[in-house]
């Protein structure tokens, strides 16, 4: 439909079904001077006009309120009575409204811990991957850390030949206070009957009188003595109950004993090289949870510290040149004295400016060595003064925010990191830029059984971080906090976010989502729009920019001019209409001719 003039679209309003159109009658919120439109659904279409000629009024105080409204009005009188009281806008009606969500310029969540991760949701999903898939290393070998199971075992065990003969052990604890002799006999009333002594096998009732004997060996429970049988369920059953019962007794511990071969030990414990590590999960890699959250900064990221910048102001001077503000003063001198005179005992540039060191030499200056008292034992001298007023005032000009020691940042606690896909922790991955993010999901090699599992979370990663990069946000990182982002930076995120979520029926209402956006970042933003489009939704865009207006499947132009003098629909119709109209500021911009 193309519609030149709003006297027009009176006359066909009647014949109008509310199922094809969003119908606005009278629309008089601020400058808009009864108003009448219908937006046609599931298109692209573009409102623009002048600065304060009534767009936003017309998107955002009239349509997305009433969608609002309506909502709000379909919920139950106990669920309406925390969210307060919505006025309707005024207007005469409005039909056919949709579900709407609006994208403002504008960052409005109030969350310290918000990130673009968690805000896009793409963090969740990378908690869900490596809960489900990542694999544990250890910090001192390298090895993967792994726990042994019942069925596990059992398997190792089938792996010999048909016949072989093994014995199933437990290693034998004395629990404080007893006797050896006392945990034999409790042995015995237990049933079991023989223990393993060196590889002897000894019957208990035979060494209860020699016990002494005994003391300085390994000793063992003989929990079974059993063979492989591959076809025989009743004996697997038996394996499997022996190996628990040794678990039992062995507290975690069980040891498989075959003939002619060298004893193998299992564990149930989830350990590697003498340290018990945690078993990924969803909450071990989350910072809103205490489980996951680094226990330096509580999940926050920062701490109050000493600030670095404050420390160091002026990073293009040398250590002599007096790089380092609070030893510059008579008395403090006396810290710096020592490096400048033994700086050459151990290659130390004294002349060279601080941001040329490098990071070893910079952290040097923090933590001294047996030549001279760092900056960390000087500011741990100041506060070992604060008695005195001096020290206190000069300490407090050196705090600030500076960025946890522990999990430099990420806000998850250290053993999070110790969790590995390809060699890569949740931790390296957040702090990768987008763009570098998507060629390590396309280059991410896993065996069939990973695949199986994690395929589905994979795909909601990749999309969502696919959407991110169309929208022109690859430079950003998912640890990077939501309130730092700029209003242009925030909407396009919602804008990613509505794409993964992939809403069908829903009226999306944007305001200027060009803004700060590259000529070739537009061109992907359009795409973005056309998408949510073709996913079946309604999307109406507040905009000046001409690639966006060129790409629409409607234009409305409201005026003519701004404040009073608009608030009018001066065209509605697709962009060749409104280029050969050549009646409003609109057209003439785009003819070239205003």
């Amino acid at each position: 439909m193309e519609l030149a003039n709003n006297e027009t679209l009176q006359a066909d309003f009647e014949k109008l079904d509310p199922r094809e159109y969003i119908i606005i009658k009278g629309a008089r919120v601020n400058n808009l001077k009864n108003l009448s439109v219908a937006i046609p659904r599931n298109q692209l279409v573009v409102v623009t006009g002048l600065s304060g000629s009534g767009k936003s009024s017309l998107a955002f105080d009239t349509l997305f309120a009433e969608g609002q409204r309506m909502y709000v009005e379909s919920l139950s009188s106990y669920a309406r009575q925390f969210l307060g009281r919505m006025e309707k806008p005024e207007v005469d009606y409005i039909k056919g409204v949709s579900p709407a969500i609006a994208i403002e310029q504008k960052v409005n969540t109030r969350n310290p811990r918000s990130t673009v991760g968690t805000t896009t949701e793409i963090y969740d999903y990378m908690k869900l991957l490596f809960a489900r898939i990542g694999k544990t290393i250890s910090p001192v070998s390298g090895e993967p850390v792994s726990r042994d199971t019942v069925s596990s075992i059992s398997d190792e065990i089938h792996k010999r030949e048909e016949g072989a003969r093994f014995m199933i052990l437990a290693p034998l604890y004395k629990q404080k206070g007893r006797t050896l002799k006392k945990e034999l006999e409790l042995l015995l009333s237990k049933g079991y009957t023989r223990i393993v002594a060196e590889e002897e096998v000894l019957y208990i009732e035979d060494i209860l009188d020699q016990v002494k004997e005994l003391e300085k060996k390994q000793i063992c429970i003989l929990i079974d003595r059993a063979s492989v049988q591959k076809d025989d369920e009743d004996n697997q059953f038996r394996i499997s109950d022996s190996i628990q019962t040794a678990f039992f007794e062995g507290h975690g511990e069980c040891i498989v004993d075959f003939v002619d071969e060298k004893r193998i030990s299992f564990n149930d414990k989830f350990e590697k090289d003498g340290i018990v590590f945690e078993e990924p999960s969803v909450n071990l890699f989350s910072f809103n949870n205490p489980y996951g959250a680094c226990r330096t900064c509580e999940g926050f990221g920062k701490v109050l510290g000493i600030d670095e910048d404050l420390v160091i102001p002026d990073k293009t001077l040398s250590v002599y040149e007096g790089a380092i503000a609070p030893w510059k003063g008579e008395t403090m001198r006396l810290w710096l004295e020592p490096l400048l005179k033994n700086g050459i005992k151990f290659d130390f540039p004294i002349h060279r400016p601080y941001e040329e060191l490098t990071e070893a030499e910079q952290q040097l200056l923090w933590t001294g060595n047996k030549y001279f008292d760092g900056l960390n034992a000087f500011f741990k001298h100041l506060e070992s003064k604060l008695h005195k007023i001096q020290y206190r005032v000069m300490l407090s000009r050196y705090r600030g925010r500076t960025i946890c020691p522990d999990c430099k940042g990420t806000r998850l606690r250290k053993d999070a990191g110790y969790v590995k896909i390809n060699k890569a922790s949740i931790i390296e991955l957040v702090l990768k830029p987008i763009d570098q993010l998507i060629a390590f999901f396309d280059q991410l090699k896993l065996d069939e059984y990973d695949q199986k599992v994690a395929g589905r979370i994979l795909k909601e990663i990749e999309n969502r971080l696919q959407y991110l990069m169309e929208v022109g946000l690859g430079y950003l990182t998912l640890n990077r906090l939501t309130s730092t982002l700029s209003g242009g930076e925030f909407q396009r995120i919602k804008l990613a976010t509505s794409l993964g979520s992939a809403l069908v029926g829903s009226m999306y209402i944007l305001d200027e989502p060009s803004i700060g956006l590259h000529p070739r970042d537009t061109r992907k933003l359009v795409g973005v729009l056309k998408t949510l489009r073709d996913l079946g939704n309604t999307v109406i865009v507040v905009e000046h920019e001409e690639e966006v207006m060129l790409e629409a499947d409607q234009i409305i132009d409201v005026g003519p001019d701004a404040g009073v003098n608009g608030g009018e629909m001066v065209f509605q119709g697709k962009l060749e209409a409104l280029k050969k109209a050549d009646n409003t500021h609109t057209a003439k911009f785009l003819n070239g001719t205003n």
